[in-house]
């Protein structure tokens, strides 16, 4: 058998890694348009801060340890087009710009996405103006952002990757302004009580935010001199483009693979519309097992555990994935914070008859040095109590708790439950009632 990965970031690669230890006697070959596989992207802010120096520290395995294994590894090879009538697919190689066909009897898609660069003038006719997605995106930032003459950074967009620039910026001792359309920084991913806290830590470390502001052009002689909006002029030395992600699936245009705005569709276990070709990571949706439904949710952490469900399937298991919490954390300066389940914002959207809890407490006992304000929201239904969802924020231990909460929307737990759960104490870490016991009994 034959089996042909397109893609080899997080999920084609834990696809490849697995398919080739279960199907020994198959052929696994994988094309990679980078020259990099097996890459972990979510290092790249702290790597352009200098928070570590080798970037190969974010590689987690190399294409000759790949083909050690018996994967066919082909970097900076670009598949143009899928024909799934004759089941081939129309591979260029960057390097020499030979192209080639190449015959698979199951295929996964695992090309992840692009950053999506807004239709601003002079985005792309200047320098100075980064994406950070890919391990080139990061060394040329860094090696820009490193110049004492780049003072004043300009961070376009407020989700993930916006704030995680800021971050390094400030690491370096850097002037920063972040410009955001929406009315909050990180809304897609948080309710209003937790951005409201970010906000604020962000503009305490001399931050300038800016929201419900829209960048209409980009100048500069040759290099970017100022970014100018709908409100204003600001002078800028380096651009940081951060307004999201879209799945990198116009290639297939003509297969007949269902999609979602782009979003490749795939069932339970990876599979698409089309016969024998299989999806996961960036460029796929994912079945969130609140909501009901697919979303499409660009994590990596979900981007290798479906690749590691396909990569079986591929050697003829037939395994299920039982869908994702959406489980997510950011660093905000001096602050935490992480969600998973559902948001209010979420809960709204899908009619859900809902509660919610905010609380705020201390993240350990007073006597020891180091405590500190948390926060956590749960969502949860208002007639079974069951947790649906929960955001934390705060400093030492709250993103860590998050994962608590996973584990109670995972297993349906009630907010009682929670509110009596056995949890570890000790003066430096909680207090005897910890701040999620507090949620559960105050959740009525």
């Amino acid at each position: 058998m034959r089996i042909v990965i397109i893609g080899g970031v997080a999920a084609g690669m834990s696809a490849a890694a697995k398919a080739k230890r279960m199907a020994k006697n198959s052929e696994v070959i994988v094309y990679e348009k980078g020259s990099i596989v097996s890459f972990g992207a979510c290092g790249l802010p702290y790597y352009v801060g200098d928070f570590f120096d080798n970037p190969k520290g974010m590689i987690a395995r190399t294409p000759e340890q790949f083909r050690e294994s018996g994967v066919e590894v082909n970097i900076n090879h670009e598949v143009l087009k899928v024909d799934v009538e004759r089941k081939i697919v129309i591979v260029k190689n960057l390097v020499t710009d030979e192209t080639f066909e190449s015959s698979y009897d199951k295929l996964m898609v695992a090309t992840g996405a692009n950053a999506i660069l807004p239709p601003v003038e002079g985005l792309k006719t200047l320098k100075n103006i980064f994406t950070l997605k890919s391990m080139d995106d990061g060394i040329s930032l860094k090696k820009a952002i490193m110049k004492e003459e780049n003072k004043e950074i300009v961070v376009i967009g407020a989700g993930y990757i916006g704030i995680e620039v800021v971050e390094a910026a400030k690491n370096l001792g850097k002037n920063v302004r972040v410009i955001q359309q929406g009315k909050r920084m990180m809304s897609a991913s948080f309710d209003s009580e937790i951005t409201d806290l970010m906000e604020k830590e962000v503009r305490s470390h001399g931050v300038e935010l800016h929201l419900e502001e829209i960048v209409k052009k980009i100048e500069g002689n040759g290099v970017v001199e100022r970014v100018i909006t709908d409100k204003g002029e600001y002078s800028a030395d380096i651009v940081v483009v951060a307004t999201g992600v879209r799945p990198a699936t116009g290639f297939l245009e003509g297969t007949g693979i269902e999609m979602d705005r782009g979003a490749i569709i795939i069932d339970e276990e990876g599979k698409t519309s089309v016969d024998s070709i299989y999806s996961a990571g960036d460029c796929a949706v994912v079945y969130h097992k609140v909501r009901k439904k697919n979303v499409y949710i660009p994590l990596a952490t979900t981007a290798n555990k479906i690749g590691r469900v396909v990569g079986e399937n591929l050697a003829g298991a037939k395994i299920k994935f039982n869908g994702t919490l959406g489980s997510a954390c950011i660093k905000v300066m001096d602050l935490e914070a992480g969600r998973t389940g559902i948001t209010e914002t979420e809960a709204k959207l899908d009619g859900i008859n809902y509660k919610t809890v905010l609380v705020k407490d201390k993240n350990q006992t007073n006597y020891y040095p180091g405590q500190e304000n948390i926060f956590v929201k749960l969502i949860y239904d208002a007639e079974t109590k069951v947790i649906l969802g929960g955001q934390i924020i705060g400093k030492n231990g709250a993103v860590l708790r998050v994962d608590v909460i996973a584990m109670a929307v995972a297993a349906k737990m009630k907010t009682s439950e929670l509110g009596m759960m056995d949890f570890c104490y000790s003066p430096p870490f909680a207090r005897t009632w910890d701040v999620l016991n507090v949620s559960g009994n105050v959740a009525k």
